[in-house]
């Protein structure tokens, strides 16, 4: 059993700054990709980032620029450094790892971006 714990989450103005954490526990493996996805009240969850193994990365379009995604692959840990955060930022974040026959999710961390 593989778990996901999100931490890093809270309350910020618009303009601050965020480091998300996701570090898995339980039966430890490397996971092929992590990724950070998003779901604001009303939305469908949404692509953020995601980093491979390798440590190739990708962002969508609403986090290039501010967002930095990176990964810790003894510490099993993937963070999420948000820059210049927005008030349409806020949604809660969930941390996802791959596996060839699986895929993992943490239970969500709240970013609220507001005065």
């Amino acid at each position: 059993q593989v778990q996901l714990v999100e931490s890093g989450g809270g309350l910020v103005q618009p303009g601050g700054s965020l480091r998300l954490s996701c570090a898995a526990s339980g039966n430890i493996v490397i996971f092929n990709a992590m990724g950070w996805y998003r779901q604001a009240p009303g939305k469908e969850r949404e692509f953020v980032a995601r980093i491979t193994r390798a440590g190739t990365t990708n962002y969508a379009d609403s986090g290039k620029g501010r967002f930095t995604i990176s990964r810790d692959n003894a510490k099993n840990t993937a963070y999420l450094q948000m820059e210049s955060l927005k008030p349409e930022d806020t949604a809660v974040y969930y941390c996802n790892g791959v596996l060839p026959t699986n895929s993992y999710w943490g239970q969500g961390t709240q970013v609220t971006v507001s005065l």
